[in-house]
């Protein structure tokens, strides 16, 4: 009886050691934080996830609202083995499951824009037993035209030097073709000059020992 106490009391001490260290596996997620849509356009709510568990059938993925004008947090989205669309509310018809789990990917996307979709849609993911973790938030701001960020502008001011270069060959390559027109034009006059200058000669030389035979 004392000689089994040993390994018990060394199980229970590890069974205690994984208990306290098990939640620091915890799921992480993964958003973009800040996201501007155009009104009346589809956008994507990109949440990607990592947990210390293989992915199972237990997986739950939760999508919520709340509107930046204040009020109660509405329900956009359930996921669990299958998707599970809204019955009714705002959201009804205009959310769609965009997810892969196989590369960890919960995302969705939202139909039909509103002004009133502005707010901040939250991602929770569960995998058991990875169920503790912090929420994944993204602030959809939905305006009447996109603000042009510092890339729109990089990429205005490339697309604008490569245009320039592409120019600049073009006008360089007309040109070079044509000098060559002229210098293939000035070429031919010589050529023409040339046998009309040797009949001229010629024909002098001819006058001149006809000249030369008559005296």
């Amino acid at each position: 009886m004392y000689g089994q106490s040993p390994p018990r009391a060394a199980l229970l001490l590890l069974g205690f050691q994984l208990a306290a260290l098990w939640p620091i596996a915890a799921v992480e997620i993964y958003t973009s934080g800040a996201l501007e849509a155009v009104n009346g356009t589809d956008v994507r709510l990109k949440c990607t996830f990592s947990s210390f568990a293989p992915v199972g059938d237990a997986l739950t993925v939760t999508w919520n609202f709340r509107p930046r004008d204040g009020g109660p947090e509405q329900f956009v989205f359930y996921y669990h083995m299958d998707p599970f669309k809204p019955m009714s509310g705002r959201f009804k018809d205009r959310v769609v499951w965009d997810g892969n789990l196989d590369r960890y990917d919960v995302s969705i996307i939202l139909w039909k824009l509103q002004f009133d979709d502005n707010g901040t849609y939250t991602c929770q993911v569960k995998n058991p037993p990875d169920v503790d973790g912090l929420i994944g938030a993204i602030r959809l701001s939905v305006v009447q035209t996109v603000q042009f960020s510092e890339i729109y502008f990089l990429a205005l001011a490339i697309g604008s030097a490569c245009a320039l270069m592409v120019i600049i060959v073009i006008v360089v390559v007309v040109v070079q073709h044509f000098r060559k027109k002229r210098w293939a034009e000035r070429a031919h006059r010589v050529m023409e000059i040339k046998p009309s200058e040797e009949e001229r000669l010629n024909q002098e030389k001819k006058i001149s020992v006809s000249l030369e035979d008559t005296h």
